[in-house]
């Protein structure tokens, strides 16, 4: 295994293998992946589906000199692979090790950080523009998938590239088919003779030939290349990206190497903006990943001889279950219930919701910013729509947040999944954010339950309320409490002593507070008496069981997994501030950097945010004042 692959010392040594060696180097590729994502997890499906087109990319340019700039980032493992990361792949989203994404620290190779869909375009373009003022005659190539293609900012890259003019490819990864399915014989073959020298020198001259006619020439060249676009848009289907100014190849089919090799070769030759349409399969070599790309979008460790996703320990349902099973009893219960997901309906637990109530449910495609503007015109006309979305998603549609719902105090509600620590996936998807962009925006509620029972009672508190609401739950399993047989609606804006303590109070947001409870019962075996709050909400707060405690001249701790810019901590000293009281305080949460990938649980420990962490943060600031 992985003869070829352990020969190479960069992607230049492609352009020195035969054909045959290029379909086994493609092989070698596929086993280490999946070998390698079999124990790791990762993105399986769609680093598959482009191990050709990662071939035929890196045979035709010259990276890193040339840019190649990946949409997304997470089917660049055979680009990793190929750019000299083999010896440490097997560190794949880990602790210190090899990034799922592209990562312009790792490597010269990676020349854009992803992670976020929809800006390869954009990125690319802007390159090119850096190339062109410089001087420089470098190629930029900027790889996207159709599914990304569905966001405003890819049409605003477009809309601009074509303006411009500029020197750039975009590869379109098609791989739903869901521009085209037409990947006949024909279009492919006038895709790779369209694009070849000979016929782009022919079409220079005719140009050329026709100019010089007196009188009619440029009609005739006007009606020449009207008939060559109306004969393109009969056997392709590129007539949206020509409105765009940008020539269209394709389709190509994205597995045959060398066609995609000629086309890419052809393509390199031409000026402008030009775009290839590839189709692959994603999975493509592995039965399981191709028969369930969805499951193997986003995979945990599993057996590669079956395909069988190794279950966790426990079988307690996660908070994603949770909130979309309750979600199903709300909407029973209230007929202008609708849920709306930006193309995640898997990921945030809205599938039975969609089955249900396919009328009621709206899959908007990658495109945040639409989503949230979308719901605020249901809202506007009676509906209450329900936005459930990734924290570090909703990044990306603050401004619309903030104009479009929290202006008009309209009843939209924002499930945030994956809030705070996520865990391999790393810096573009850790939801450490929300607390401090949520907090500031006026007329909205912002809550985090500690627990699948608080949870409930928050979505059944936004559901009863008329104006905006967001609340934040995390990745993975939830408790496993037995539910109450009523759950009433939370008093907006109430916390929750769970535990008295005379030597200081600490104030706890979302799960954390579960971590708050156990090291105070740690530290009671040490004598330390340590009171523990949960707030239940960041906005508004409890102030006048925040003032209470902070009246009675004993410190207070704020603990939170959010950045402390901003964040929980901030607001209360904030409060406290306003009051004229000053009590010592600590506050605890995550620094002012972006967090680096690892398990939750070592990310927790690195940062002291886990239970003993947190005691021994504890225990050094009481010391430093009352020595115990």
């Amino acid at each position: 295994m992985n003869a070829l692959l352990k020969t190479l010392s960069g992607p230049q040594d492609l352009k020195n293998l035969d054909s045959e060696q290029l379909q086994q180097l493609a092989q070698e590729l596929r086993e280490q992946i999946i070998d390698t994502v079999s124990h790791t997890g990762g993105h399986l499906a769609s680093s598959l589906g482009v191990i050709e087109l990662t071939l035929a990319l890196h045979t035709v340019f010259n990276s890193p000199t040339d840019k190649i700039v990946w949409d997304v980032g997470h089917q660049a493992y055979a680009h990793k692979l190929l750019t000299g990361r083999l010896e440490r792949f097997g560190s794949l989203r880990q602790l210190d090790g090899v990034s799922g994404f592209p990562k312009r620290q790792e490597s010269p190779h990676d020349c854009f950080d992803v992670g976020h869909s929809s800006t390869s375009i954009s990125a690319a373009l802007g390159m090119a523009i850096g190339r062109d003022c410089q001087k420089k005659s470098n190629k930029v190539v900027a790889v996207i998938g159709d599914g990304s293609l569905t966001a405003g900012l890819a049409f605003e890259a477009l809309n601009h590239a074509g303006h411009l003019d500029r020197d750039l490819i975009i590869v379109l990864n098609d791989n739903e088919m869901s521009i085209s399915p037409n990947v006949g014989a024909l279009s492919s073959f006038l895709s790779r003779k369209m694009t070849s020298r000979l016929f782009i020198q022919f079409k220079r001259e005719t140009e050329n030939f026709l100019n010089s006619i007196p009188r009619f020439g440029k009609d005739l060249v006007q009606l020449a290349k009207r008939t060559e676009d109306s004969f393109k848009g009969f056997v392709t289907p590129g007539m949206l990206f020509e409105a765009f100014g940008i020539d269209y190849v394709g389709p190509i089919n994205g597995h045959q190497l060398d066609e995609l090799i000629e086309t890419l070769q052809n393509v390199s030759a031409l000026q402008g903006p030009t775009l290839v349409h590839v189709i692959t399969r994603k999975g493509k070599g592995y039965p399981p990943a191709e028969n369930q790309p969805s499951q193997f979008h986003g995979v945990g460790p599993f057996d590669k001889s079956t395909g069988r996703v190794h279950k966790p320990a426990n079988n307690r349902p996660s908070y994603t279950d949770i909130f979309g099973d309750y979600l199903c009893q709300l909407a029973r219960q209230d007929q202008r219930l609708v849920a709306i997901t930006a193309a995640m309906c898997t990921g945030t637990g809205l599938v039975e919701f969609a089955k249900r109530y396919p009328e009621r449910f709206f899959d908007v495609g990658i495109a945040e910013q639409h989503a949230v503007t979308c719901a605020a015109g249901m809202a506007c006309e009676g509906l209450r729509p329900v936005v459930a979305i990734y924290s570090t998603f909703l990044q990306r549609a603050y401004d619309n947040l903030l104009h479009d719902v929290g202006l008009q105090r309209l009843p939209v509600t924002f499930a945030l999944d994956r809030g705070g620590l996520v865990g391999a996936d790393g810096p573009t998807h850790h939801g450490v954010f929300d607390f401090s962009y949520l907090r500031h925006i006026p007329n909205l509620t912002v809550a985090a339950p500690r627990d699948e029972i608080e949870l409930k009672r928050i979505m059944l508190t936004a559901s009863q309320m008329e104006g905006p609401f967001a609340y934040r739950y995390p990745r993975g399993n939830a408790l496993g409490l037995d539910e109450p047989e009523t759950l009433a609606p939370l008093a907006i804006g109430r916390g929750d002593l769970l535990r008295p303590g005379t030597q200081a109070t600490l104030f706890g947001l979302g799960t954390c507070v579960q971590t708050a409870l156990q090291a105070a019962e740690k530290l009671a075996a040490e004598g330390f008496d340590i009171g523990v709050i949960d707030a239940r909400f960041l906005k508004p707060l409890d102030e006048t069981l925040i003032l209470q405690q902070a009246g009675q001249n004993r410190p207070l701790i704020t603990l939170e997994e959010n950045v402390l810019a901003g964040g929980f901590g901030s607001a209360i000293m904030e409060l406290l501030e306003q009051n004229g009281l000053y009590p010592r305080i600590l506050r605890l949460g995550l620094p002012d950097q972006f967090i680096e990938q690892g398990s939750q649980q070592e990310l927790l420990q690195r940062y002291e945010l886990d239970v003993d962490g947190l005691c021994r943060r504890i225990r050094r600031f009481l010391s430093s004042s009352c020595p115990h």
